[in-house]
């Protein structure tokens, strides 16, 4: 008898195989990720039940108000304090997740990462069409005369760091709240969703913007969510997919191209190529004794050529041949 559990394995089975059609019959697809696509890697999100906000901050203030913009020029030693402990993870390594994407981007499919991490997983794992639109804990500069500083840097320091040239405060290259986003890279992020024939968003539950606003500038339908918790997307898109993200890209992104499809390409082009060929020697000009000869009525005169008066190559050698 087929129970419940039955029926579930069997529908997230179905939406796997959706999703594997719908990656192979596309050219340009865009991917949009959140919190969700690093947790696999040991870094907590924001807002599950166990995410930064929902946890404990080790201060007096709430985690929300501590990772604004206000409050790090106004209390910097509690900014850094819990930037520190909850917001840095120099040791978290690429997952499913991104290694896939890194496939996916060198099957010449994916086109576009727009991230809303600050972790450098993406380019760690080797993905370099990454959008970064948070910016990243692993850029780090002096707010009075720019020195740029590494994460290490900033993780040796006790308390609030501070530029070893001229002593200015050392900030990380993110984007706080009451922040903008740089301009270009919300420019870019558009421009690739506006092109892309599909649009992955895993990982987040587009309650942040501008990003959760970003499907609103495709001309079609075809939107995948995979997220763990709802979306206000999951009933707009073409497919939604509630598990790890990591999990279901690992079993969607072929680990290799096919041999058989390489060699098909191959063979069309050949194919093409001997056409062109053909094409060309059937459109000879006529030379000018034929011209002559066509001129008197007379059919002219075939003369044999090297080639036709040698005995033609056995099977047996053709075979070699190709």
């Amino acid at each position: 008898m087929e129970t419940r559990i039955d029926r579930f394995g069997s529908v997230r089975e179905d939406k796997i195989n959706q999703l594997k059609e719908l990656i192979a019959e596309s050219n340009n697809i865009v991917f949009l990720g959140g919190a969700g696509v690093s947790t696999e890697s040991g870094i907590p999100d924001f807002r599950s039940g166990a995410g930064i906000y929902n946890t404990e901050s080790g201060t007096k203030y709430r985690p929300i108000d501590i990772i604004a913009h206000d409050f790090f020029i106004e209390h910097p030693e509690d900014f850094y304090d819990f930037y520190k402990r909850k917001l840095i993870y120099p040791d978290a390594r690429p997952n499913k997740a991104h290694k896939a994407l890194v496939r996916l981007e060198r099957q010449g499919k994916l086109k576009a990462i727009i991230t809303q991490n600050i972790d450098n997983l993406h380019q760690e794992a080797g993905s370099k069409c990454v959008i970064e639109l948070h910016g990243s804990v692993f850029r780090n500069y002096c707010m009075d005369c720019g020195k740029k500083f590494n994460i290490e840097y900033i993780a040796a320091q006790e308390g609030v760091p501070h530029c070893d040239r001229c002593g200015g405060i050392v900030r990380p290259d993110i984007v706080l709240y009451e922040e903008n986003l740089e301009h270009a890279n919300v420019d870019n992020a558009i421009k690739a969703v506006k092109k892309c024939d599909l649009m992955i968003i895993a990982g987040t539950s587009l309650t942040v913007y501008p990003a959760a606003t970003f499907a609103q500038f495709l001309k079609h339908d075809r939107i995948v969510i995979i997220n763990k918790s709802s979306t206000y997307m999951d009933l707009k898109a073409l497919l939604t997919i509630h598990d790890n993200v990591g999990e279901v890209l690992d079993k969607c992104v072929p680990k290799r191209v096919s041999r058989k499809t390489s060699a098909t390409k191959t063979s069309a082009k050949k194919t093409t190529s001997k056409t062109s060929a053909a094409k060309k020697t059937t459109a000879k000009k006529p030379s000018a004794a034929d011209s002559k000869s066509t001129a008197s009525g007379k059919a002219p005169a075939k003369k044999p050529s090297a080639a036709a008066s040698k005995k033609p190559a056995s099977s047996k050698a053709k075979k070699d041949e190709s």
